[in-house]
């Protein structure tokens, strides 16, 4: 059997999506159980949304004046239909746009049925899918020859996180309203779901990064990271695993074809 690790420190439910997806294409590959690599799910961030009537009504009401809505992640998606539960052409007397940054974010569109309506709804996406990031939607955003000014822009994001797109629009003139759908939680340092990492042989393990804040959380559990790889979707990922330590980091496009595409390659040296 394989002495290598794969690490997934996305939240539970993802971890899972990869780790089967991952496994899926090692056998096809014609990587046996026996000696395909151990994979361990760390959730270093909890995902936990946000609920009630009183959020729900202020979202539905600022809609109604809305120009643009921006989801900056999949969960924000998944957060924010949860807590209004109407399709997305039924929230506003006028049909809204929506921008989005990565493919992850399309797909979860999709599965509530937006952007494939009758009539859909126009979605905005970095075409370049090494500029899935704020920066790309921005770029994309631009070509729209909008008069910002006289537009109101709805971001629905998480507690914290970063706020670049925000600030830019707003220097650029735009009004903006940042609503919060869902808290990140760390996961206790002192939760059972460390013991399987304390057994790993860092020097033979991959960690599979995709939030720069679990990446910067990571850094408070002291491990010996220096022994460690890193894959990372995005150059501020990779920047914060190399501040916490990281002995080699490898960056790759974003999306998990891309990321099993690199543990695969790492599998093979």
């Amino acid at each position: 059997m394989s002495t290598k690790t794969i690490v997934i420190t996305r939240p539970s439910g993802q971890a899972r999506q990869l780790s089967e997806a991952l496994q899926a294409s090692l056998l096809k590959n014609g990587i046996t159980k026996e000696n395909s690599p151990k994979i361990i799910s760390l959730p270093l961030l909890t995902i936990v949304p946000k609920s009630g009537g009183v959020l729900a009504h202020q979202i539905s009401e600022i809609l109604q004046s809305a120009d643009l809505a921006i989801f900056v992640s999949p969960n924000a998606i998944e957060c924010t239909m949860r807590l209004l539960e109407k399709s997305w052409q039924d929230l506003s007397n006028h049909p809204i746009p929506i921008g989005v940054m990565g493919g992850s974010s399309m797909a979860a569109l999709k599965n509530h049925g937006i952007g494939i309506e009758s009539s859909p709804t126009k979605v905005i996406l970095p075409q370049d899918n090494t500029q899935w990031d704020s920066e790309g939607l921005w770029a994309e955003l631009q070509k729209l020859n909008w008069d910002w000014s006289i537009k109101k822009v709805i971001i629905f994001k998480g507690e914290g996180g970063r706020d670049w797109l925000a600030d830019t629009l707003k220097n650029a003139g735009a009004q903006i309203e940042a609503i919060s759908v869902y808290a990140r939680v760390s996961l206790d340092l002192d939760s059972p779901a460390w013991q399987d990492i304390h057994e790993v042989d860092f020097a033979q393990s991959l960690w599979l990064l995709s939030s720069s804040e679990a990446v910067r959380y990571l850094g408070q559990a002291k491990l010996p990271l220096d022994l460690a790889t890193a894959i990372c979707p995005h150059h501020n990922i990779a920047d914060a695993a190399e501040q916490i330590g990281f002995g080699v980091v490898f960056t790759c496009e974003p999306g998990d074809d891309a990321l099993i595409a690199a543990s695969q390659a790492w599998l093979s040296i």
